[in-house]
């Protein structure tokens, strides 16, 4: 995954909240994020480099408390790392044009694919 840019680059880019949670992979309070009920019809991209990453029909209601979608707009416009932090092991997902933290995904029987990518509101800008 490429890191286009410089650490200085990225905390000017970003605001706080973005540069916490996508270049050191915190996570924003559950049922906080901007975009965690938001119901228009778009694709959501990279607030760090704009790249393309979620269409709306593919985000659903799971009960996490962050968005979530079952399917990336382009299966490499993402990508996984192992992340064996805070006593789990999960997948994390970051984009893959700039490397930013996006959230996690998870397995999920209920949605089309099998998968839940749970995404930060911070990590996401919204293009109708």
């Amino acid at each position: 995954m490429p890191d286009l840019h410089d650490d200085a680059y990225w905390k000017q880019k970003l605001t706080p909240e973005q540069y916490s949670i996508m270049r050191c992979s915190s996570t924003e309070p559950p049922f906080t994020g901007k975009f965690y009920a938001h119901r228009e019809k778009g694709t959501y991209v990279c607030a760090a480099c704009g790249q393309e990453l979620f269409s709306s029909d593919t985000k659903y209601e799971s009960g996490s408390g962050w968005p979530s979608f079952w399917n990336a707009v382009a299966e490499d416009h993402v990508a996984f790392k192992p992340d064996d932090s805070h006593g789990m092991h999960r997948t994390e997902v970051v984009c893959s044009k700039c490397g930013s933290h996006l959230g996690h995904l998870f397995d999920d029987s209920t949605t089309p694919t099998g998968k839940d990518y749970c995404i930060n509101s911070a990590a996401l800008d919204f293009h109708t």
